[in-house]
């Protein structure tokens, strides 16, 4: 997915873009939609989060 679209999808949750980097936006959009923020942390074979938009995604 791409920056811009990302951007669109925080701005629909009312999260402020600024100068965020991508993990940054996806994080803070996870923990509007009340899911662990824990995008490429390392943590995607044991977050649990099968429900979570952004898993196909994570590393």
């Amino acid at each position: 997915m791409k920056l811009e679209e990302i951007k669109v999808i925080a701005q629909l949750h009312s999260i402020k873009v600024g100068k965020l980097k991508k993990a940054e936006l996806v994080r803070a959009i996870q923990k509007a939609e009340w899911n662990e923020p824990c995008f490429e942390v390392g943590k995607s074979a044991t977050c649990g989060q099968t429900g979570c938009s952004w898993r196909e995604i994570c590393s």
